[in-house]
């Protein structure tokens, strides 16, 4: 069952933004959008101005300009056409370019863009009429209506500020001058145009971090979601659990190989071999080389027998170290006793049978700590404490 929105009130998980941003779901501003088009387009436009002016000045005296010759070859007017046309390309092209460049460069700056073909992809969904009235009260409309209601009220006072500043002025205009005039006209155009930026910039600057926020919002989980993704990214538990079992199964039996290096299997009877090894030179401690249990315990001990590796019966250690060391590593330290006791045994009667010392009487009982033994229960009055 789905989660309600009020149960979602944790952070997006990074995998879950990643996944969003590949649907091409990212938190984007519009005003900042329209800032970057109206204030770099305003200032490439101001800097192209004087070389634009120039050019366009001469294109249309050039245009303008009729001789003999023009009225000879009629073809001519076509190609002073195509000719004006080119002169004209090359003076919007840079202007497009430059403004495409600071639109996609701010986009990329903040964050706001996303490599993502799915947004094209036909979506039923979006003309579900049920669908279309709860878009109409969720937070991001009701914050976009009430933000158009500010930039209208904003820049109508600034518009009507503007206008009844200048009404005199320019009326003034026809009495002035043609150069004069259109550099008055011109500079009141450029004020005009610093002022919209001005609101446009202010909007923007309250806009893109809002944005954001919504994102945010929207991008909610709920702990149930969190647990299915987590699930999802890791994997089943229970399943997890089997593969680390197949994988530990297949690690003992391919051990097996290892026990004629050994220099002892330590034994339950009949259910757990462990196959211990020790070499001062290159190890700080004795290491597990091979384990198992039932029949790859046999097999352990049929192996050891056929390569004369010493085998001795030690129940409570074969099931402590069956349980608490793994194929390749250390022994546990709590261990070292109970190991260095059949280990020296072992070297003793290596040593008597070269003729270097004397047998040893019996085998000793290893000092395990009885925690470590999986077999070990608490009595009563130890388990209420």
């Amino acid at each position: 069952m789905e989660s309600s929105s009020q149960d979602k009130n944790l952070p997006a998980t990074a995998h879950r933004l990643k996944k969003a941003r590949e649907d091409g779901q990212v938190p984007r501003s519009r005003d900042l959008s329209n800032l970057a088009v109206l204030g770099g387009g305003a200032l490439v436009l101001v800097a192209l101005a004087p070389v634009g002016f120039e050019k366009l000045r001469s294109a249309l005296q050039g245009q303008l300009r009729f001789d003999h010759q023009s009225l000879q070859k009629p073809e001519m007017a076509t190609e002073r056409l195509v000719d004006g046309f080119a002169q004209g390309l090359m003076l919007y092209l840079p202007l497009g370019v430059a403004v495409l460049a600071i639109v996609l460069l701010t986009a990329f700056v903040s964050g706001s863009w996303a490599l993502s073909t799915k947004p094209l992809m036909p979506d039923i969904g979006r003309i579900n009429p049920l669908k279309g009235i709860g878009r109409l009260f969720s937070k991001q409309q009701l914050f976009d209506t009430a933000k158009l209601a500010f930039i209208s009220v904003v820049i109508g006072l600034v518009a009507w500020q503007f206008i009844r500043s200048h009404v005199e002025p320019f009326g003034t205009l026809v009495m002035q001058p043609l150069e004069s005039g259109l550099g008055q006209l011109g500079h009141w155009l450029m004020v005009g145009v610093g002022l919209l930026l001005l609101v446009v910039t202010v909007v923007a600057i309250i806009d893109f971090p809002a944005q954001r926020f919504l994102h945010a919002q929207r991008m909610r989980m709920s702990h149930q979601e969190v647990k299915q993704e987590h699930k999802e990214a890791e994997g089943d538990p229970h399943v997890k659990g089997q593969r680390r079992q197949r994988q530990r199964e297949m690690a003992q039996r391919n051990s097996v190989g290892a026990v004629p290096k050994a220099d002892l299997v330590v034994m339950n009877p009949t259910h757990y071999a462990v196959a211990i090894r020790y070499d001062d030179a290159s190890m700080a401690a004795p290491r597990v080389i091979a384990k198992g249990a039932d029949l790859l315990a046999m097999k352990i001990r049929d192996v050891a027998k056929a390569h004369n590796v010493p085998v001795l019966q030690s129940p409570m250690l074969a099931r402590a170290l069956y349980a608490h060391a793994e194929i390749d590593d250390e022994i546990p330290s709590a261990l070292y006793t109970a190991v260095a006791q059949v280990l020296a045994y072992v070297y003793q009667i290596k040593a008597a049978m070269k003729g270097q010392g004397v047998m040893p009487a019996e085998q000793p009982v290893p000092m395990v700590p009885p925690e470590l033994d999986p077999h070990f229960k608490k009595s009563a009055p130890e388990a209420a404490v």
